[in-house]
């Protein structure tokens, strides 16, 4: 089959080597019933692969339903994919069929599956391996035929060392890995997006669509994208909205751009160049890293000397803090806690073994309580309890985590509520 077809059929912009690899296994794969675990960062457009491969299969007629597993609480996960009985849990006033008996026949997508819990994928494992499951309270043993597609933006083998995924399911769904690559491994496609993008907002606002500049069409190739196409897509949105000029350059471009993730390193002269030696010493960003980290080690290793050398010596100490009063000696001769500099504390406190004390403040003082993470978690944990009354949805927007993960602490804890 064509790939530009594909492409054109379903949204796909791009012609990077990765992609098109991407593409092409999905594309193998798609008659068969083999699982399918897609991997890639947030945002890369996982969800695009599975509706390929469904469409594209001999079940294109049958049903395609997606579940996000890192949205369900953990207390309901099994119910909603496998189904319950009357009366099986509090609030189960009828039977309910469960995602895998409703899509029989279809294509089931279980996006973030590396958020799925442990109980629920000993489930899933047995539905791959025998097309088998059991609804919540009952006893019966069910048929079902539905092809998994998973996808992860999670290192799912690093959880099967750490416990978190079942390495027997992990192998189970990985029969076909695709990887999406991220948008910054794909440079090339980055100007291809933005202009597709700016011009279905200036069609869909009626407005004119925005171009930039060389220097600010650098500047876009060269930042991180953490957010991957979907972030690209909201930054094109907010230029066609909030943008007075037509022409965008680099510093006007650098507004719309979170500084948290901007790339500054060197920017490429030349974009197709991007990744490719050319012979100069800071050809691209890792020979950059190398060369910095490099340096940064000779500085260390400097320092180490110099301070070894002092320490050595009889008169090193104070002739070192009397170069380091002058080279921080404010401009009107007077020092105080603020402007003395860290390097002088050690000076002080090698001449004086006394605590040195500025403003009231001891230098050092010992601190005799746990620093224990989990000690310091459960005690964050029973405290947003207290605070919101017992409240788990409150407590857990307090503490900045998810209501089902938030169950799982008070069961690991074993924190009475």
């Amino acid at each position: 089959m064509d790939l530009q077809l594909i492409k054109n059929r379903f949204g796909i912009i791009g012609n990077s080597p990765a992609l098109n690899h991407a593409l092409n296994v999905a594309v193998q794969v798609a008659n068969t019933d083999l699982s399918v675990l897609i991997v890639g960062e947030s945002g890369v457009g996982k969800e695009a692969f599975s509706h390929i491969i469904h469409a594209l299969s001999a079940r294109k007629h049958n049903s395609f339903i997606a579940v996000n597993c890192g949205a369900i609480p953990e207390g309901t996960i099994d119910s909603e994919l496998f189904g319950h009985e009357k009366g099986s849990f509090t609030g189960a006033v009828d039977s309910r069929k469960g995602y895998f008996e409703t899509v029989s026949g279809g294509t089931i997508f279980l996006d973030e599956i590396g958020e799925m819990p442990l109980g629920t994928q000993a489930r899933l494992l047995r539905v791959l391996e025998t097309g088998e499951f059991i609804r919540v309270g009952s006893s019966k043993v069910q048929k079902t035929d539905v092809r998994v597609i998973a996808a992860t933006n999670r290192d799912l083998l690093e959880f099967t060392q750490n416990g978190k995924f079942r390495e027997d399911l992990y192998y189970r769904l990985s029969t076909v890995p695709i990887r999406v690559p991220a948008l910054r491994d794909r440079p090339e496609d980055i100007l291809i997006l933005f202009r597709k993008f700016v011009v279905d907002f200036a069609d869909k606002y009626k407005t004119t669509p925005v171009q930039l500049d060389e220097e600010a069409k650098n500047m876009l190739i060269n930042y991180q994208w953490k957010g991957n196409v979907r972030e690209l897509k909201n930054i094109a949105e907010q230029i066609s909205v909030l943008s007075t000029e037509k022409l965008i350059t680099a510093k006007q471009l650098k507004q719309f751009l979170p500084d948290a993730n901007y790339n500054r390193l060197p920017v490429l002269a030349n974009p197709s160049s991007h990744g490719q030696h050319n012979g100069n010493e800071f050809a691209n960003e890792r020979e950059i890293l190398y060369k910095l980290f490099f340096d940064m080690k000779k500085d260390v290793t400097e320092l180490k000397k110099m301070f070894v050398e002092i320490l050595q010596s009889p008169t090193g100490v104070n002739a070192a803090h009397e170069s380091l009063l002058q080279e921080y000696k404010p401009s009107n001769g007077e020092y105080t806690s603020v402007h003395q500099p860290p390097a002088i504390h050690q000076a002080n406190v090698m001449n004086h073994p006394q605590p040195v004390i500025y403003d009231g403040i001891h230098q050092h003082e010992e601190v005799d309580e746990s620093l224990n993470i989990m000690d310091k978690e459960k005690e964050l944990i029973i405290k947003a309890l207290k605070k919101h009354k017992g409240k788990r949805k409150d407590a857990s927007s307090d503490l900045g985590i998810s209501e089902r993960t938030l169950y799982r602490k008070l069961k690991e804890y074993d924190i009475e509520e």
